[in-house]
Order: C-alpha cells, then sequence, then structure tokens
C-alpha cells in the first residue's frame, strides 16, 4: 500500500538538481566500491522511494544512500515499518531463516565498516568545491589576476586531490572532482595569464590539460582549451593559438550548447586574427554572433561562463576589429561592451577602457585616445597585469605616430609619474 510521498528526499534531489535516474546510477556506482558487485537499482526504484510505496529500503540500499547524499537515512525521510504483531510471521525452518539474516547483514556490515575506514566524498563535497569556484570567480571579477587568486586556486587543487586520493567516492564523484581539480588549476593558470607571468601560466596550464582529460568533462575541456589559445596567442604562437581555439570546437559541449559555440568561435576569430587570417577571423565573428542568438541564457551554466555576455561577445570582436586594423568599428564595439558590464566587472572595464583607447588612436583620434586611456592610469608602483601591458602599448603605439607632438610630450610625462 503506498504511503505519504517522501517530501525530504524530493527536496534533496531538488537542492542537487539530480533526476531519478541520475541517483539510481550514483547509488549503483556506491554499491561497486562498497559490495564489489555493481547494484541494478533503476529509475523506477527511485520513484517507488519518492512516492512512498517503499519507505524502508534494504540495508545495503541505505548504507549506500546516506553515503551519496551525506545525510541520515531518516533525514532523507525514510521510515523504519512497525512490526506488525497481528500476523506473525511464518515459522518454517526458523533456523535457517536467522541464519540467512546473519549472514546476509554481516556481509553489508562488514563493507560498510571497510568502505568507512576511509572518508565518504560525496555530492555534498562536490557542491562545497563548487561555490568555492564561484568565489575565485567573483575575485577575480573584481581584482582581476592576482597572487591572491593564483594561490588561493592552487590551494583548493590540493584540498581537492586530498579528497580523490584519500576518500571513498563513486566514480561519478571521482570524475566531478578531477574536472574540479582541473577548473581550479585552470584558475590559477589564469591568475598568472592575467598578470603577465606566462611561465607559471604555462606550467598550470599543462597539468589542467591533464586533470581535464582524466575528467572527461567537456565544459571544462573547453574552458581549458580557450585558455591555451589565449596563451598561445600572447607568446606569438599564432598556429597554436589557432589550434587550441579549434580543439576548444571539438568538444561536446560547443556541438550542443550554443553559448560554447559562440565563445568558440569568438576566440577563433581573435586567433585567426593574429595569425592574419582576416576572412576565417571575420567568418568566425558572424558565427559567435548567430549562436549567440541561439543560446538559451536562462540555461544555468558553470561559474566560469558567467562572464560571457552580450557585452563581452561585443568586447572580443572590438579586439578582432582592432587587430585587423578596423579602428572605427573597433571602437564601436569597444564602447558597446563597457556600456553592458556589470558593476563588479572592474578588471574587464579597465581592459576594454585601454581597448578603447587603443581603437581610437588607430584612427588617429589622438586627443581622444590620450583622455580615454587616462581613465585607467594604474597608482604609482601599481601593477595591473594586462591592463598595464596594454598602455605600455598604447605608449609605443604613440610615440611612433607622433613623436614630437605635444600631446605625445604630456602623455609621456603623465605616465612616468605613474
Amino acid at each position: 500500500m503506498t504511503g505519504h510521498k517522501n517530501q525530504d528526499l524530493a527536496a534533496w534531489l531538488d537542492s542537487q538538481e539530480m533526476k531519478p535516474p541520475e541517483l539510481a546510477e550514483e547509488l549503483n556506482d556506491a554499491l561497486l566500491t562498497l559490495t564489489g558487485c555493481r547494484g541494478k537499482l533503476t529509475e523506477r526504484t527511485v520513484f517507488r522511494w519518492l512516492s512512498g510505496e517503499n519507505q524502508w529500503p534494504q540495508m545495503k540500499c541505505r548504507v549506500v544512500l546516506e553515503q551519496v547524499t551525506g545525510r541520515s537515512i531518516t533525514e532523507l525521510g525514510f521510515v523504519r515499518p512497525q512490526r506488525n504483531t497481528a500476523r506473525p510471521a511464518p515459522q518454517k525452518d526458523p533456523v535457517r531463516r536467522r541464519a540467512f539474516i546473519t549472514v546476509g547483514t554481516a556481509t553489508v556490515l562488514a563493507a560498510a565498516a571497510a568502505s568507512a575506514a576511509r572518508p565518504t566524498v560525496g555530492t555534498s563535497d562536490v557542491l562545497k568545491l563548487r561555490s568555492e569556484l564561484a568565489a575565485l570567480w567573483c575575485l577575480d571579477d573584481t581584482a582581476g589576476g592576482s597572487a591572491e587568486l593564483e594561490n588561493r586556486a592552487l590551494d583548493l587543487v590540493e584540498r581537492t586531490r586530498g579528497l580523490q586520493q584519500n576518500g571513498s567516492a563513486t566514480q561519478k564523484t571521482r570524475s566531478r572532482l578531477y574536472a574540479l581539480a582541473a577548473a581550479f588549476t585552470a584558475t590559477a593558470m589564469w591568475a598568472a595569464f592575467d598578470s603577465r607571468r606566462f611561465t607559471g601560466a604555462q606550467t598550470h596550464l599543462n597539468e589542467a590539460i591533464h586533470l581535464a582529460g582524466l575528467s572527461g568533462d567537456g565544459q571544462v575541456q573547453h574552458q581549458i582549451w580557450r585558455y591555451a589559445a589565449m596563451l598561445a596567442d600572447q607568446l606569438g604562437r599564432y598556429a597554436d593559438s589557432v589550434a587550441a581555439a579549434e580543439a576548444a570546437m571539438n568538444t561536446r559541449v560547443h556541438r550542443t550548447d550554443p553559448l560554447y559555440a559562440s565563445l568558440s568561435h569568438a576566440r577563433l576569430a581573435l586567433s585567426a586574427a593574429s595569425a592574419g587570417d582576416r576572412l576565417r577571423a571575420q567568418r568566425a565573428v558572424v558565427r559567435a554572433v548567430d549562436a549567440f542568438g541561439q543560446a538559451d541564457l536562462a540555461r544555468q551554466r558553470p561559474a566560469s561562463m558567467d562572464f560571457y555576455t552580450l557585452g563581452e561577445l561585443h568586447g572580443l570582436t572590438g579586439i578582432t576589429h582592432y587587430r585587423l586594423g578596423q579602428g572605427e568599428m573597433a571602437e564601436f564595439h569597444t564602447h558597446r561592451c563597457l556600456a553592458a558590464l556589470r558593476p563588479e566587472q572592474n578588471r574587464n572595464r579597465a581592459y576594454y577602457t585601454a581597448q578603447t583607447a587603443l581603437s581610437q588612436l588607430q584612427q588617429g583620434e589622438m586627443e581622444l585616445a590620450c583622455a580615454t586611456a587616462e581613465r585607467v592610469l594604474p597608482e604609482p608602483g601599481a601593477d595591473t597585469g594586462r591592463v598595464s601591458h596594454l598602455l605600455g602599448t598604447f605608449t609605443a603605439n604613440l610615440n611612433q605616430r607622433a613623436p614630437g607632438a605635444v600631446i605625445t610630450r604630456a602623455w609621456n610625462t603623465r605616465t612616468r609619474t605613474a
């Protein structure tokens, strides 16, 4: 007879954004770790628990439910059935029956005890680490790449690896841990890259590629190949940059999510422009815009994609036009980008302001360009990574374009004090 619906288990599934078939698969993996034999639980099993048809699963199921969820069986809404004294159990061969129960129970408990010798790592641990990753991206938005961001990311890599090496986990959880370790390493790489510490960035990138391969996670692989394209571009290895952008386009997430596809094409446009492939860069920009228009922006994605908005697409398009020598189009798109940035995106605002100044200088608007660039001059002694590098490029271009002009001398005096 069907009992009350299990609201607690349903609430847990909602909080984890997990479907019944996914829970069944995680439990089957946990049973493999626990007993050496993969379970045969199905979506139907989980629905029976949710409906109240089965209010007290078998012991081995209770053990893995607690392992996977990190909650006790009663916190998950299960209720031990009341023994029915009105209808005594059949007494046929009670000795053999008791022996069977004793042996079966002892086997499961022994397996559970062996598993408990190592701490259980489950979905709750994964979610905590994901919240740490989201916090790192907030720090990046506010302050940009820094030694603090790099060190915090590397500390989280070690914590994640500790769980991987010392904990008892299902196969799916282990894949998620590898993906998180890859994402944390990629964040450390990004911090080093943003501060133009390219040797450290390359070291982190190599490790991130290794971890992403172990994870099998297409989203983190896409992220890391994008970073590889950016690093190769900055190092002047333009063929490698194009190849890395193409690798990002070979990931499954590029094929299934138009937002990732849009970012892939935008990244390829930048790499192709640097490599001098004008036609390919222009085609990639068009494809990036088309794919963005098809994307479901309300769809939940990792924190590493939060930056990619319509404003960011305008920013990347502006840089592509700048590299193609199209200053007017470049300025148009960077202005659109700056208007769309979120208030906390301080680093991006400074970066795209410097890009705007470069595009204005490319058009010969020297006084306007200097006024724009002056808005993001760092405080004396400060190093703001890529923004400082762009301002250095701006200064070099200004002196090349008008070495003896009054505005150039004034700018050189201003920047020397900064």
